[in-house]
């Protein structure tokens, strides 16, 4: 998954924003019963301090951070940034005891209320069986970002049941429809309804906004995912969850689409898709046939993958690799809706009291 060009373009518009408030056999691991309850981190607070982490890929100029720093004030949060946050090794930010130490720092910091990834990358499956993850689970917080860093989200839900989140980084822009999703679920922690706003024109249809049911139908249950390639990078150890009865939500950008479709045929080899409630389908950004290479299109591979499994199955939803994000928590019981193509948290991914 090539990230550079998105990287590059994240920050655009970020500081305009209003203040306010061990391996296992794949196969055994998939038919497990689902993973432990859900544990809920407490709501973040306007005040609150936020740890910024960079467990991926390292920031090369120092704008950027500032930049990032200002936007989470902005948004009425107090900053600490990890020791390692503005180190690099190669093209990594820091090494992997670095990088894995600073999230263990934030989580056993009494300081930092919850923790955001800077940005993403590559490198956060180097560092997942490194997570301490007693100490996540003594201590559990708010913990988000999307992109290379599903593979941290997804090992902290499955290793210590807490729900974590498919976030902005602290680098993406900040726009108000990103505002308000992340403060609906994670700040005001009331069941929310996840769906794409309707169309700014005045045309019926947007291009930007569009849904698409695949396969009609309703369907509860956990939901579990985020980017399709790191997260088809878990398969086969014990940090990717429980997929029974999940819904399965998945993204991804710059893949040409021979490498989707061998990336969910990887999936379905091991039996991930078998057991799932449904699949909500995000935005694959820049996802085209490869030079020299004929191919299906993205449309068909999904039917292919999805179309005959028997589970309500949408795509379009706004994750991922855009300017405008919904916050999708990873481990909360959902009800989604194909036919009106929206996803219904069935109870708040946050705690109201402290924990």
């Amino acid at each position: 998954m090539d990230r550079r060009e998105f990287l590059a373009g994240t920050l655009a518009g970020a500081v305009s924003l209003p203040t306010q408030a061990a391996s296992i056999d794949c196969v055994n691991n998939l038919q497990a019963a689902p993973g432990m309850p859900a544990v809920l981190p407490r709501a973040l607070r306007p005040g609150d301090t936020i740890g910024l982490v960079s467990p991926a890929a390292a920031t090369y100029e120092i704008a950027p951070i500032e930049m990032a720093v200002e936007a989470m004030r902005l948004l009425g949060f107090k900053v600490k940034e990890s020791r390692s946050l503005r180190a690099r090794y190669g093209h990594f930010a820091g090494t992997d005891a670095q990088r894995a130490g600073a999230v263990n720092e934030m989580f056993g910091d009494p300081e930092v209320n919850g923790i955001l990834a800077l940005t993403g990358g590559s490198g956060c499956t180097r560092i997942v069986d490194h997570l301490d993850y007693s100490l996540i689970r003594r201590n559990p917080k708010f913990f988000g970002g999307f992109s290379d860093i599903t593979a941290l989200l997804n090992g902290i839900h499955s290793q210590t049941g807490l729900v974590t989140f498919y976030a902005p980084f602290a680098m993406s822009e900040w726009n108000a429809f990103s505002q308000e999703n992340f403060r609906r679920i994670v700040i005001d922690g009331a069941p929310h309804l996840l769906a794409n706003p309707p169309a700014a024109s005045a045309l019926p249809v947007s291009s930007t906004y569009y849904t698409r049911t695949i396969r009609p139908g309703k369907a509860a249950g956990r939901l579990v995912g985020g980017n399709l390639s790191v997260f088809t990078s878990l398969a086969g150890s014990r940090y990717i969850p429980s997929l029974d009865g999940a819904i399965l939500f998945i993204e991804d950008i710059n893949e040409y689409i021979y490498r989707v479709d061998r990336l969910l045929a990887q999936l379905r080899l091991i039996g991930a898709f078998d057991r799932l409630a449904g699949v909500v389908i995000g935005q694959f950004t820049d996802c085209k046939p490869g030079d020299g290479f004929g191919t299906l299109t993205l449309d068909e591979v999904f039917e292919d993958y999805f179309g005959k499994l028997g589970i309500p199955v949408f795509s379009g939803c706004l994750f991922g690799h855009i300017r405008e994000k919904l916050t999708v928590p990873i481990g909360v019981e959902a009800e989604m809706d194909a036919d009106a193509r929206t996803i219904r948290l069935l109870h708040p991914a946050v705690s109201a009291v402290n924990v």
